[in-house]
């Protein structure tokens, strides 16, 4: 890993999204944290210390991606439909600054221990990464033996996920298993002061939500323990999901999803957001992510499936930019969707999701236009003028052999 890294960072003059708008302020990085948010601020000349002018420029919290495929998934259609595993530039040039990584529908050839490896490279590279526990199936793998130990017992493992339902490659587990498992969760994340959350892979299945509603019908799980993910797949669970929100719960819409990318029955994620806040879903009940690195069909004009390809977590940026250019959604609220609101349901915030004072410096710089300028993960220049500067262990040789 090549890095560009200097104790202080001053980015000056930027219009400040943290993400409530905070105006025209100047921040100030150091090591990993921000030290300071404010007006006309400057160090001695003694200090070593990269000022970069963001005038004309948002500042805003880096993102989080809470569902990637760090290792790859997919596999439906065979072994060799399985996706790759994401690589760092993939990542920083999204956007993104957080991770929180997980299996899917194989659990049996890809690992936890090898989710959790991934997301510790990751770490050694320069972002911020964490895990979920578990696959598709129930009972789920785990590392420990049990989904309560490893959230418990390892650092990096804050739930577990994603588990799938309503789904025909789902395990078709009686209620009381999902109960179980979001029980296990509950009380791991309690005892381990995390979130122990489940991501909750939704199908097509015509039951939707209602599995949902029997695990938490009684209170004593609280529908915020259970992030229901890919929401938007169709409109009917959309609906269903829309009523999930405004009853408390969370919706999760996925980025990569949309009628342009072959899904014909679902609702693009920026559309959805739009339609959830006209519906009165409160925002704060409302985050996306990528389901970066799965796996994504492709149809010919007929609609007959053809092949497999990649989500991409690029999907993340470019629908926070429509939430704002083509649905005219404050750029205020569109940001909490994919930084602060994530960090509150998964207990990072307010280390991650905003900009403040001892913060992570996780820092984006976007034009007036929101495109990508400069990204810094904990201090570390990853990003600057759109292109990356930092690559990842094996991407920095390719290029090396390439030139």
């Amino acid at each position: 890993m090549n890095t560009k890294k200097t104790f202080f960072t001053l980015l000056k003059n930027a219009h400040v999204i943290a993400p409530e708008d905070l105006g025209v302020k100047d921040i100030l990085v150091a090591g990993e944290k921000i030290a300071m948010i404010g007006e006309g601020l400057s160090l001695p000349a003694v200090y070593d210390c990269e000022v970069v002018d963001c005038e004309g420029n948002y500042v805003v919290p880096g993102f989080i991606d809470s569902h990637v495929h760090l290792i790859g998934g997919g596999g439906e259609g065979g072994y060799a439909t399985r996706t790759p595993e994401i690589q760092l530039t993939d990542i920083t040039t999204s956007g993104v600054t957080t991770v929180l990584g997980l299996l899917g529908t194989d659990g049996v050839t890809r690992h936890v221990a090898s989710l959790l490896a991934k997301a510790r490279g990751l770490e050694d590279e320069g972002i911020t990464a964490y895990i979920y526990s578990g696959s598709y199936e129930i009972p789920t793998p785990t590392i420990t033996g049990s989904v309560r130990n490893d959230i418990i017992l390892i650092d990096k493992v804050i739930g577990t996920g994603e588990i799938a339902m309503c789904d025909h490659r789902s395990s078709q587990s009686p209620k009381e298993a999902y109960q179980q498992i979001t029980a296990e969760a509950r009380v791991g994340g309690m005892l381990s002061g995390k979130a122990g959350v489940v991501n909750m892979h939704l199908g097509d299945g015509e039951d939707g939500l209602k599995m949902l509603y029997e695990i938490t019908k009684n209170g004593e799980i609280p529908k915020t323990q259970i992030i229901p993910t890919h929401v938007n797949r169709n409109k009917r669970l959309f609906k269903e999901a829309i009523e999930w929100a405004k009853q408390g719960g969370i919706m999760d819409v996925t980025s990569s999803v949309s009628p342009e990318t072959g899904s014909s029955h679902s609702v693009k994620s920026s559309e959805a957001v739009k339609q959830a806040l006209e519906a009165g879903v409160n925002i704060e009940n409302i985050t996306m992510s990528s389901d970066g690195n799965g796996s994504m069909p492709i149809f010919d004009e007929a609609g007959n499936n053809i092949g497999v390809g990649v989500a991409s977590q690029i999907s993340i940026l470019n629908e926070f930019r429509d939430m704002v250019q083509k649905e005219n959604i404050a750029i205020t609220d569109a940001i909490k969707i994919i930084t602060s609101n994530i960090a509150k349901f998964t207990k990072l915030y307010p280390r991650k999701g905003c900009l403040a004072n001892n913060s992570d410096a996780d820092i984006l710089v976007l034009d007036k236009d929101l495109q990508l300028q400069h990204v810094w993960a904990r201090g570390t220049h990853m990003v600057e003028n759109g292109k990356p500067i930092v690559f990842g262990t094996f991407e920095k040789k390719i290029i090396e052999d390439m030139q």
